[in-house]
C-alpha cells in the first residue's frame, strides 16, 4: 500500500478540546444547511446521496489497528478526537486505553450538567476503560 494513504502518526492522535467540539458543532451546523439546500432542490427527484459508514477496523470495543502507529504514553487513557470519517460530525470522543481498545463517549452533557471536560466525568472514564 501506498505510504501516501497510511495515517501519519503525527495527524492521527490529537485530544479532544473545547476547540474540537466547537469544530464539531460548526461541521454539523453545516451539514444540516447542506441537506436542507439538497433536500429542496431534490423534492420531486427521487435522489439518494451516499450514506457514509463507519470503519470496520476502528469500531468500538476493537483493538486499534497497527496502521494507525503507536499510541503516545501521555493520550493514553485520554480523550482524542475521533479519526474515523464517519463520526466528524457526531458530537463523540475517543479514549484508548493501554492494551488498544477503543471506546466511544458522546460529548453531550451526562446527566445535563457534566460536560466532556468535567474532572469527575474524565475519572469516571478513566474507571470505564481500565483493563
Amino acid at each position: 500500500m501506498d505510504p501516501l494513504f497510511w495515517p501519519s502518526e503525527a495527524n492521527s492522535f490529537r485530544r479532544f478540546t473545547p476547540e474540537s467540539l466547537a469544530a464539531i458543532e460548526e461541521r454539523i451546523a453545516e451539514k444540516k444547511k447542506q441537506q436542507a439546500k439538497v433536500s429542496q432542490e431534490n423534492k420531486d427527484q427521487g435522489v439518494e446521496e451516499d450514506k457514509l459508514t463507519p470503519q470496520l477496523d476502528l469500531k468500538t470495543c476493537k483493538k486499534l489497528p497497527s496502521l494507525y502507529g503507536d499510541l503516545p504514553v501521555e493520550l493514553i487513557g485520554e480523550p482524542l478526537e475521533d479519526f474515523d470519517p464517519y463520526y466528524s460530525d457526531h458530537k463523540t470522543f475517543m479514549v484508548i486505553n493501554n492494551r488498544r481498545i477503543i471506546f466511544r463517549f458522546t460529548a453531550t452533557p451526562a446527566l445535563c450538567i457534566v460536560g466532556p471536560f468535567n474532572p469527575v466525568r474524565k475519572a469516571a472514564i478513566k474507571i470505564l476503560i481500565h483493563s
